[in-house]
């Protein structure tokens, strides 16, 4: 049974990255076949913020390579979410729950220099919240 939590994180891992994991897909999956939502959300969410860490990382130490396919982040997703970094700062990572834009803003906290506490704590809440709305949807139904 553990096994199905660690393929959870894996996925939420996966899906922050550059690597084409849909980890909503399974959460409702493993929601419908009666998985416990407390743990899932927890899998899911730790799962999810550390691999926005990776963005972060990458960010940092690789940002003159934003240019490449397989950097995580598209260049218009990087200039629209520099953008939000100016106007808004690093409150911002809030949103870095969001399908379009969401890992682009986790690679320019990295290029911003967002040291990793309030990263981390940002991303946790934004992602966080999300999968909490997505297990609260699926509980209504």
């Amino acid at each position: 049974m553990i096994s199905q939590y660690l393929l959870m994180f894996a996925t939420a891992f996966g899906a922050a990255t550059l690597l084409p994991f849909y980890s909503e897909i399974l959460l409702i999956a493993q929601l419908n076949a009666g998985l416990h939502p407390a743990w899932l959300w927890l899998a899911a969410t730790t799962g999810n913020t550390l691999g926005a860490g990776v963005n972060w990382w990458m960010g940092m130490k690789l940002s003159e390579y934003s240019d490449r396919r397989w950097f995580p982040a598209r260049k218009a997703d990087l200039i629209r979410a520099q953008g939000w970094f100016t106007r808004y700062g690093k409150w911002t990572l809030l949103m870095s729950w969001m399908p379009i834009g969401g890992d682009a803003l986790t690679v320019v906290g990295g290029i911003m220099r967002i040291p990793a506490t309030p990263f981390f704590i940002l991303v946790a809440i934004g992602k966080g919240i999300r999968y909490a709305l997505v297990i609260g949807g699926v509980s209504a139904l």
